[in-house]
C-alpha cells in the first residue's frame, strides 16, 4: 500500500514528482472498481520488480472515444473514491488532468495514424466507428504526459490492447505494453463501470455472455464455436453485435496455429457490454471455464 496517493491535475507537476521512465502507468477513464484495482496491484509489483519508483493511474474521460454524447455525459466520475482505491493498492499517484490540459486549444494533439487493427477486424471498429482514433490519440497523449516505462491495459478489451501494442510497436514510443487479466464477478460477469446501469434482471441475462465465452471453449471448429455462443446468448433473450472467434493478435479470421480469441459485443437492456476469452478446439470447454473462472451455466 502506498503511504499517500498524490493526485495531479496538470503535466508540469507531474513531471516534477515523476522523472521521465520512471513509472508504470495504468490509464483509466474513472469509476474504478476491483477489476482496475487488479491492474494497479499488477503495476506496483511490476514497477518493485524493476526498480521504478512510481505507480501513476491516469483518470480521463475522454470526450474524443465516445460515439454518443449521452454515454460521455453519463460515465460516472467517481475521483475522490478513485483515489481511496489507488491509495490502497499500491499507487503513488492519481493522475487527473482537465480536458484544456489533455487537449490544449493552442497545440492540439492530432490524431495518429491507425493501425490495420483499429480498423480492419469489423468488431469495435465496426459498431464503434471512430472510437478508436480517439483511444489511440489520448493514449499517445498520455504517454507524452506520463512518460511510462510500461503501461497496463486489461484483457477485457481485447481488441483495444491489440490496438494500443500496435500503435506503440508501429510508432516506436518506447513504452512496453502488458496485460492484466480480466476479473470477473461471481457468476463470471466481467467487471466493468458500466455494470452499474444494468438492473437487477438485466444482470442475470448478462451472465449468460460468459457462459457464452464458456460454451465456445473447446468446440472444433470456429464455426461451431461461434453458434455455441449465440445459441447460449439467444436462450437469455441477447441478440449479439458479434460472437466471433478471431486470431488473438490481428483479429482477423483465426489460423491454425496461432492463438485465438472468442469475443462477444451485446446490448443488455441499454447497457452495451463486451467479453473474450482465449479459445482452443483442443481443451475441454468445462475445464477451460473452470480455468478462467468463467460461468459454466
Amino acid at each position: 500500500m502506498a503511504d499517500r496517493t498524490e493526485v495531479i491535475t496538470t503535466e508540469r507537476a507531474l513531471h516534477e514528482r515523476v522523472p521521465a521512465a520512471g513509472c508504470v502507468v495504468v490509464p483509466t477513464m474513472g469509476a474504478l472498481h476491483a477489476g482496475h484495482a487488479a491492474l494497479v496491484r499488477l503495476a506496483a509489483g511490476l514497477a518493485r520488480e524493476r526498480g521504478l519508483g512510481h505507480v501513476v493511474v491516469t483518470v480521463f474521460v475522454n470526450p474524443t472515444q465516445f460515439n454518443e454524447k449521452a454515454d460521455y455525459d453519463r460515465y460516472p466520475r467517481t475521483l475522490e473514491a478513485d483515489a481511496e482505491i489507488c491509495r490502497d493498492v499500491g499507487a503513488t499517484a492519481v493522475f487527473a488532468p482537465s480536458r484544456d490540459e489533455v487537449y490544449p486549444a493552442s497545440d492540439p494533439p492530432g490524431v495518429p495514424p491507425l493501425p490495420r487493427v483499429a480498423t480492419a477486424p469489423g468488431l469495435e471498429d465496426a459498431f464503434r466507428p471512430g472510437h478508436f482514433a480517439g483511444v489511440c490519440q489520448v493514449v499517445k497523449r498520455l504517454f507524452e504526459m506520463v512518460r511510462p516505462a510500461a503501461a497496463i491495459f486489461g484483457e477485457k478489451d481485447w481488441q483495444q490492447l491489440q490496438v494500443v501494442r500496435a500503435m506503440t510497436r508501429e510508432l516506436a514510443l518506447g513504452v512496453e505494453i502488458i496485460p492484466g487479466q480480466t476479473v470477473r464477478e461471481p457468476g463470471g460477469l466481467a467487471m466493468s463501470s458500466r455494470n452499474v446501469f444494468l438492473s437487477a434482471e438485466d444482470r442475470r441475462r448478462a451472465f449468460a455472455i460468459s457462459a457464452a465465452l464458456c460454451d465456445a471453449a473447446g468446440e472444433p471448429t470456429p464455426e461451431a464455436a461461434e453458434r455455441a455462443m449465440r445459441t447460449r446468448l439467444a436462450s437469455a433473450g441477447i441478440t449479439p453485435e458479434y460472437a466471433v472467434v478471431r486470431d488473438a493478435e490481428t483479429l482477423q479470421a483465426p489460423r491454425d496455429g496461432r492463438p485465438a480469441r472468442s469475443l462477444i459485443a451485446a446490448r443488455v437492456g441499454a447497457v452495451r457490454l463486451i467479453d473474450n476469452a482465449a479459445w482452443d478446439p483442443h481443451r475441454e470447454n468445462m475445464e477451460t471455464g473452470r480455468e478462467r473462472g468463467l460461468a459454466s451455466a
